[in-house]
């Protein structure tokens, strides 16, 4: 497994919430990983990336404020540190190792995909 991600949970609205990927050495050396997230019946939305040295980070403006992404090279991880959750944040989130070492908003950037990981946000 190249991608591991961890940290589902069912939160209620406003509530907080941090998701886990761990990704080999190999697939992850060197370029970004992103978080993605794709909720029923919608297409796969970019949420947050980070660069391959954690310098540069990238959100969609609707999470702009309330995630953080973060990584530790030295652990291969990327978390998302998810705040003041709303339900439609509610969706399964995947992580990615991008083609390069920037983040970009587009899933066509990024050739390893994880396991989905299920986030649910009550009203």
């Amino acid at each position: 497994v190249q991608l591991q991600a961890s940290g589902r949970g069912l939160v209620q609205a406003g509530g907080s919430l941090r998701l886990s990927c761990t990704c080999s050495r190999r697939t992850c050396s060197n370029n970004a990983v992103g978080w993605f997230r794709q909720a029923p019946g919608k297409e796969r939305q970019f949420v947050a990336g980070i660069s391959w040295r954690g310098s540069g980070t990238l959100y969609t403006d609707s999470v702009k404020g309330r995630f953080a992404i973060s990584r530790d090279s030295a652990k291969n991880t990327v978390s998302l540190q998810m705040n003041n959750l709303k339900p439609e944040d509610t969706a399964v989130y995947y992580c990615a190792a991008g083609r390069s070492p920037h983040p970009t908003d587009n899933a066509i950037d990024y050739n390893y995909w994880g396991q989905g990981t299920q986030v649910t946000v009550s009203s």
